[in-house]
């Protein structure tokens, strides 16, 4: 297990046997159990969140994303296996692969969010996680908690980033509304 992190940890992303070249980004999450009538549990409304993932150049300006609806960089160094509409399962629900020795010089930053497309709050979600898995190894480097509840639907979760040549994360978890990344632009510029 990796390290745990909290909002506003940063980590280099360094290995200790060598340069990490790709890392994948897992989001998993299950929709809140709600009691009825007499406390037994009844069934929720599927809830669809979304994984996404913005490219910053250096003057914080976009230069691509990859979510549901677009599976692909352009460049090709970042691809998003596909879009859960419910949660339902185990492990991660969503992922994003990165190709860090791809991703091209000019892109400086890398941002992850979550947003529920069906717009249900985060109050409505249980067990959401992400996490920064080495792909080489499958080792689990890094998970951050989303679950703790709140009244929005989006959340920008981590943010990879170039720092003397060495790639760092730092964990974000900021609450934001919004049912699609691009309605989130404004609040991943701000954390950049």
């Amino acid at each position: 297990m990796g390290i745990s992190l909290v909002k506003g940890q940063k980590i280099s992303l360094a290995k200790d046997s060598g340069e990490l070249s790709k890392v994948v980004m897992g989001l998993g999450w299950d929709p809140a159990k709600k009691k009825g009538f007499f406390g037994f549990f009844k069934k929720t409304d599927p809830i669809d969140l979304d994984a996404s993932c913005c490219l910053f150049d250096e003057s914080k300006n976009p230069v691509d994303m990859v979510w549901f609806r677009q599976l692909k960089s352009r460049d090709g160094s970042i691809i998003h296996t596909g879009d859960n509409l419910t949660g339902d399962g185990e492990g991660d629900d969503e992922q994003i692969i990165v190709d860090l020795t791809k991703v091209p010089a000019h892109v400086k930053y890398l941002v992850f969010t979550v947003n529920s497309f069906r717009g249900q709050t985060f109050n409505e979600v249980d067990n959401a996680y992400c996490r920064l898995v080495d792909s080489a190894t499958q080792k689990e480097m890094a998970r951050y908690s989303l679950s703790g509840g709140g009244n929005y639907t989006a959340m920008v979760m981590a943010k990879l980033y170039r720092h003397q040549g060495e790639w760092k994360m730092h964990a974000l978890g900021d609450p934001a509304n919004g049912q699609v990344i691009e309605q989130l632009l404004s609040v991943m510029v701000a954390t950049l």
